[in-house]
């Protein structure tokens, strides 16, 4: 079989030229997107994770940090489609899904379709619109499907939405309920860039551009969503010892035994730990997930999904300290 029907049919052929071509891909997709978004490689890691994963990925950070070129990079690379919804407090649900209307010209009802009939949705300041609003992206997120008057509309895969908080502004936001936070695979924080950073990043925008925007062209596609889907595929056929499916089960059930934690993970993160450290695995060019696999996306995973006691929280302690105390305790299998 040649290197291209070997891409082609990942699920055919698990060879390790295989799994090398498909790192390959995932990694020219990467470098293009760091051509823009810079100083924030641990975002875009697991922002491809997510992708890897056909999962759904929520960032908390400042406004400012490049959340939207990020969405935007990763659609340039994978020549899919993109859509960005700010949510405010007077958002419908039908200004995320479409709705029917009436035209007078031809005295019918037509479709007309919402932003989230895309690849990748950025929903900006999710938190700042009502449960209701919110709730129109439930069936989006986990069905992949739209309903409008009674009708179900498929949406192109691959599909994938990208979240965003301002953890630092809570008036005027309405919290995410918690069946809508485990919808989430991933939960991430992006940071200030360090200094040499920054300073590229300024050097980059001010160079040639009017304004503060900073345009996409110097990315490339390079590949294409039906490569995306036989991405997917290829992650599904990266190997895990039955061992740690035992450990990922344990680390998840001791977080609804810890002292502290108000109300712990759920079936759903076991399930998300398993494919996102497939998913790592492929970005990273191996064939096997490894204890150390697990424990790397372990907090990006639980974070969103555990709740502290109301005295942890006055004591001023992180979620992700309790999930680190976690991972210490829990014995890992040996490699």
């Amino acid at each position: 079989m040649n290197e291209e029907n070997q891409f082609q049919n990942p699920e055919q052929a698990q060879t390790p030229d295989t799994f090398k071509l498909c790192h390959d891909k995932i990694q020219a997709i990467r470098q293009q997107v760091k051509k823009a978004v810079i100083g924030q490689d641990q975002v875009v890691d697991l922002a491809l994770v997510s992708l890897l994963a056909a999962g759904h990925l929520l960032i908390e950070g400042v406004p400012g940090l490049g959340k939207t070129l990020l969405v935007k990079s990763i659609a340039k690379a994978i020549s899919g489609n993109f859509a960005r919804i700010q949510f405010t407090p007077d958002l419908m649900p039908s200004d995320v899904t479409g709705h029917a209307f009436f035209d007078q010209k031809d005295s019918s009802f037509k479709i007309r379709k919402g932003p989230a009939f895309t690849n990748l949705l950025l929903a900006d300041e999710i938190n700042r619109a009502p449960a209701k609003t919110q709730a129109s992206l439930l069936e989006v997120m986990q069905e992949q499907q739209i309903t409008i008057e009674g009708r179900p509309y498929k949406l192109d895969k691959p599909f994938m939405v990208l979240a965003t908080q301002n953890p630092l502004e809570q008036e005027g936001t309405y919290a995410l309920p918690e069946a809508e936070l485990d919808r989430f695979l991933l939960n991430a924080t992006i940071e200030y860039p360090d200094a040499d950073s920054e300073q590229a990043i300024v050097k980059m925008i001010t160079e040639g551009h009017v304004g503060d925007s900073f345009a996409t062209e110097q990315i490339e596609a390079v590949a294409s969503p039906q490569d995306i889907l036989k991405l997917q595929k290829a992650v599904t056929k990266i190997e895990v010892d039955d061992s740690l499916y035992a450990y990922t089960v344990r680390l998840v059930q001791a977080t609804r035994q810890w002292p502290g934690i108000r109300a712990g993970a759920g079936p759903r993160a076991s399930i998300a730990l398993i494919r996102c450290a497939k998913a790592l695995v492929l970005l990273r060019g191996g064939r096997y997930v490894t204890p150390d696999d697990i424990k790397q996306i372990a907090t990006s995973v639980l974070r969103h999904r555990i709740s502290l006691s109301a005295e942890l929280e006055i004591e001023g302690v992180k979620v992700t300290n309790v999930i680190h105390d976690i991972l210490e305790q829990v014995e890992a299998p040996r490699n």
